[in-house]
């Protein structure tokens, strides 16, 4: 009898010969417990039929499952929702194509929710290659393609609008999944996750996809207390490259957190302290900071590239860039000829003299790359595909590049652990962190990923630094906000007993009763119908005119149904304006040419009367977007433009698409023709040029 090892040997070997084996290799623990079904049918040892149709089962699109995969496909199978908690580079999005080929094999519809656009357009791509172009459709606020497809992609936020107005195809939907769950934290937006989930219907079911939910199995718990069907978690808490972590100090250069806490013991006198000659005192120094032009060369030495470094700032972004541009060249000569190739593909011949386009171009050739939400689109495609195809050793991105895009890295870098949130700088969270620490280690090319921070030895917290890098802890919590919009939606469809229902249906009051906490969601609810019946939004319980139109709105519902009511005879280019304004959101370095325009007068002659609109919309910000604004509709100019304001190409691209979606709410609640025909007139004006979406 041959020893047992030889005999798993030749299994393993046979396996990988008759299947395509998951990059690479067979996972031990995959066939030590398979029964035994290793039949010698003569002195080879061939392995029985019995076992090969055994393992066929656990294959999809040539691939060998996992056992979290093949738990998760199982759950599917038995038609219950499902809650997939694993690392990075794992293979969460495979569950997520089987549970699609599966309803196509059917003729079941099946909807594929992402929390960014950039994200729905990718997968919009990826899905028709996998599995026909007639099969799949798209839908986000920017554009509708083949919409009655068996599988729609959106942005959350339209799958809950969906849901509101009670869209006649949700009836045809069997499955929602659900990818990146965990921006059900989001602050500004994760109450859009939680009431998709308590507004879809009973018969649908969920496949919620995250990197990592300490808390999934109460996440599990609330979804069955209100959607009363079975709700499995399966939980894959191993990378599948594992990741090591590190840091970058001024003296010791790439390290270990625990070697750097020895050091700075050991030292007696810390290189940050200078003895001061003739005093018993000492003095403190501070200490240079890392600088990244020095941590590029180690990792690049270290043959740890691709590397993402990872900044908190556009400009940032760039500016290393360019210094690293200025200093290394990471590319030979053929492959500056392809990376010229692919730059070409991509850029239009009118947009070659942009800046950014000449900065992106000059940079890439040389093996480093910028990757933000200020970028072109077409800028942004092809970064990626040159990432994509290994031509780029260093790229310089926003945490944006670390939200669903599949391009893993050797390592990962970070300038910071400090992030602006909008009002003050904070440590990143755990979640955060591993997100995008998750990037670093290709599967079935990397043996181990690298993270390295880059410390300020004059103010580095090791102990924060160690609970941030250690493990993802951040749990699962509740953001719901009641907004008006939902009360509308709410009174218009359901009676008083089913509201109630509703209103106790959140996660955040599912976890205070659990622990026994007081909840007040109840006058949250009372308070706002208070101010909508003073606001003549509703009659006793019916919806007004204005009510009716405000229920079609999904931000700032309010704001924008006084404007339209109180000014119907408004022209398109003012609309635009008053928009324009509503929509911007500053930012700190934020500047504008502001000069004098017959469009800004025009819009404060019909404000002068209105306080409330004045005050809620802003002189000032009329008067920063007013000379913009005019440029871009009567003399458009993208150079332009890009000098008489501190915005970058996508924050004008995102500020005119944002308009475009509002003007398109405005138009399907209007009921005035003559005003629906301006709100489309107003969307012909703006939806040209680099606004002009193109998939």
């Amino acid at each position: 009898m041959r020893p047992m090892r030889h005999i798993l040997e030749e299994f393993e070997n046979t396996i990988k010969r008759r299947f395509c084996s998951f990059h690479g290799f067979l996972k031990k623990k995959m066939y030590l417990n398979l029964p035994k079904a290793i039949i010698y049918k003569s002195r080879e040892h061939m392995l029985s039929v019995e076992l090969i149709t055994k393992m066929e089962t656990m294959q999809f699109k040539g691939l060998v499952l996992d056992e979290f995969q093949i738990k998760a496909t199982q759950s599917i199978e038995k038609n219950h929702s499902v809650i997939v908690s694993a690392g990075t580079g794992t293979g969460k999005t495979l569950i997520a194509d089987y549970l699609i080929n599966k309803f196509l094999k059917h003729g079941k519809r099946v909807i594929y929710t992402a929390p960014i656009k950039a994200l729905s357009n990718q997968k919009f791509k990826d899905f028709k290659e996998d599995f026909g172009e007639e099969n799949i459709g798209i839908m986000t606020g920017d554009v509708v393609i083949n919409p009655n497809a068996p599988i729609l992609i959106m942005t959350t936020e339209i799958y809950r609008n969906m849901l509101l107005t009670k869209d006649p195809v949700l009836l045809e939907i069997k499955y929602v999944v659900f990818d990146e769950i965990h921006y059900i934290n989001d602050i500004e937006r994760g109450t859009v996750w939680e009431e998709s989930i308590i507004f879809s219907p009973a018969h649908m079911r969920f496949l919620c996809l995250s990197a990592t939910i300490p808390n999934a199995r109460d996440f599990a718990k609330w979804i069955e207390s209100i959607k009363h069907h079975t709700v499995d978690v399966v939980m894959y808490m191993k990378r599948a490259v594992p990741l090591q972590h590190h840091l970058y100090d001024v003296d010791e250069g790439i390290t270990i957190i625990e070697r750097l806490r020895q050091r700075l013991k050991q030292d007696r006198f810390p290189a940050y302290y200078e003895i001061v000659p003739g005093k018993k005192r000492r003095k403190r120094q501070r200490m240079p900071l890392p600088h990244h032009l020095d941590v590029i060369k180690d990792i690049y030495e270290k043959h740890w590239t691709p590397c993402v470094f990872f900044c908190f700032g556009r400009k940032t972004c760039e500016t290393k860039a360019e210094e690293a541009a200025k200093k290394y060249d990471f590319t030979n000569a053929k492959e500056k000829t392809t990376i010229i190739n692919i730059m070409n593909k991509h850029i239009k011949r009118e947009f070659s003299s942009i800046k950014s386009v000449m900065l992106i171009k000059k940079i890439v050739s040389k093996g480093i790359g910028v990757h933000h939400a200020g970028m072109l689109p077409f800028l942004k495609n092809a970064v990626e595909e040159l990432f994509g195809k290994g031509l780029l050793r260093f790229l310089y991105a926003t945490e944006t590049f670390a939200v669903g895009i599949n391009m893993p890295a050797k390592s990962v870098c970070f300038n910071t652990l400090d992030k602006y949130d909008g009002t003050t700088f904070r440590p990143l969270n755990t979640k955060e962190y591993f997100q995008m620490a998750g990037r670093a280690g290709r599967r079935g090319i990397d043996r181990e990923g690298h993270s390295i921070v880059l410390i300020d030895r004059n103010r580095a917290d090791l102990s924060l630094i160690t609970r941030i890098t250690s493990k993802d802890v951040e749990p699962i919590i509740s953001q719901f906000r009641l907004s008006i919009n939902g009360v509308l939606s709410m009174l218009k469809n359901h009676s008083d007993r089913e509201i109630e229902v509703i209103l106790k249906s959140n996660f955040d009051y599912y976890l205070r009763k659990k622990s026994q906490k007081q909840v007040r969601i109840m006058a949250s609810y009372n308070n706002k119908l208070k101010l909508l019946r003073k606001k003549k939004y509703i009659k006793g319980k019916h919806l007004t005119e204005k009510g009716a139109f405000a229920s079609h709105i999904y931000s700032n519902e309010l704001l924008i149904t006084d404007l339209c009511f109180t000014f119907p005879n408004i022209s398109p280019e003012e609309l635009i304006l008053l928009l324009a304004a509503i929509e911007y959101e500053r930012r700190g370095d934020d500047r504008f040419v502001m000069k004098h325009t017959k469009l800004f007068e025009n819009v404060m002659k019909r404000l002068s009367n209105q306080p409330y609109l004045l005050k809620s919309i802003g002189k000032l910000k009329l008067k920063k977007l007013a000379f913009f604004v005019q440029t871009f509709l009567y003399n458009y100019n993208l150079n332009k433009l890009l000098d008489i304001s501190s915005f970058q190409e996508g924050d004008i691209i995102r500020i005119f698409r944002r308009i475009i979606d509002m003007l398109k709410q405005i138009e399907h609640a209007s009921q005035d023709f003559a005003f629906r025909q301006k709100c489309l007139e107003a969307i012909q004006l703006i939806d040209k040029e680099i606004v002009k979406v193109e998939l």
